[in-house]
């Protein structure tokens, strides 16, 4: 199975500070890759550089084989941090903003309401719950068709009916062929979730596997991470 997302030596630096040090992922298309670390371990900083978001202070980065370059970010959809929501319009209508901002037919629009369960909701997005907010941001980062899709603590804050609607998206997702990067906190959701872990200690990459469901997820966590941190 070909790797739709590698990064080789990825470095980055601010100031004295070493947030990525030679981390090299490997993630393969169709699976659902789960990211783990402590805060501050790198995480985000990674997902930020694989985004654009941020530029890498060395390494490099290959999207479907090829050196990455800006043309590839309508291929890859991104939830990290705050979705960009307007509360006074509905799904439709936050939808319909992006959908114009990168020239994607009114028709996708209905496409990803139906994805990410929320075609039958005509609320302003300000009088929904935070699992529906966290849903219309997926569907913002769906809204061009991407390949893979870059989550980043998606589940933070969210009750437990939230936490197990996104765990149907997420499947359903892949079922459709959309690769999915993940990063969370929530090491028991992971587990029901992950065909491929990353484990990140202090912006190295500590251990990166095929994920065995029978494994204790927790337990491989911190016999992983044990020792780094003292």
């Amino acid at each position: 199975m070909s790797n739709i997302l590698e990064t080789n030596g990825l470095t980055k630096k601010f100031h004295n500070q070493i947030a990525l040090d030679n981390v090299s992922i490997h993630i393969p298309e169709g699976k659902v890759y789960c990211l783990l670390g402590p805060n501050g371990a790198g995480k985000t900083t990674l997902m930020k550089i694989v985004t654009g978001m941020m530029q890498e202070s060395s390494g490099s980065v290959r999207f479907n084989g090829k050196e990455w370059n800006r043309n590839v970010l309508n291929e890859i959809g991104s939830l990290i941090e705050n979705a960009p929501i307007y509360g006074n319009l509905t799904s439709y209508e936050n939808l319909e903003v992006v959908a114009k901002l990168r020239d994607v037919p009114k028709s996708r629009i209905d496409e990803v309401l139906k994805q990410v369960g929320l075609d039958n909701n005509k609320k302003k997005s300000k009088n929904f719950s935070l699992g529906m907010k966290q849903r219309l941001g997926i569907g913002l980062a769906l809204i061009s068709n991407p390949k893979l899709l870059i989550l980043d603590e998606p589940t933070n804050g969210l009750d437990p009916v939230g936490i197990q609607e996104l765990r149907e998206l997420i499947k359903e997702l892949t079922k459709q062929d959309i690769t999915v990067l993940i990063s969370s906190h929530a090491l028991s959701e992971m587990s029901h979730l992950a065909d491929e872990i990353g484990i990140i200690v202090k912006g190295k990459l500590r251990l990166e596997k095929k994920y065995d469901s029978n494994e204790d997820l927790e337990d491989l966590f911190l016999k992983t991470i044990s020792g780094v941190q003292k």
